[in-house]
């Protein structure tokens, strides 16, 4: 299982969780319960229940760098380009956009 925490403007907004094949992303319920809580982005409205699919969710996909920054990321590590959740956890900490992907450090790869 490998787990990241996402955030929103520097502000924990959820987890983001492979496993088995499976991704979830579910909002922090601390999250939800700020007056001011935004969604992460269209496709994901704010609610309690969890997101989940059998491939990792396009909002996020489009997060990885594509290019020659991916080529760069690709060629100085043994990741696979098919492989999107390490992609996504090596090279979206600091995206260019409010969001940010960060590896959860405990529960995480098993």
């Amino acid at each position: 299982m490998r787990q990241a925490e996402i955030y929103r403007k520097n502000i924990l907004a959820g987890t983001l969780t492979e496993d088995g094949g499976e991704y979830r992303f579910c909002y922090d319920e601390t999250y939800l319960a700020k007056e001011d809580a935004q969604p992460i982005s269209l496709t994901f409205p704010l609610q309690t229940k969890a997101f989940v699919s059998p491939v990792l969710f396009p909002f996020f996909d489009g997060l990885i760098p594509e290019g020659w920054l991916l080529e760069v990321a690709i060629r100085n590590t043994d990741i696979s380009v098919l492989d999107r959740m390490s992609l996504l956890l090596l090279c979206c900490k600091e995206c260019i956009e409010s969001i940010s992907v960060v590896p959860k450090t405990n529960g995480g790869d098993a």
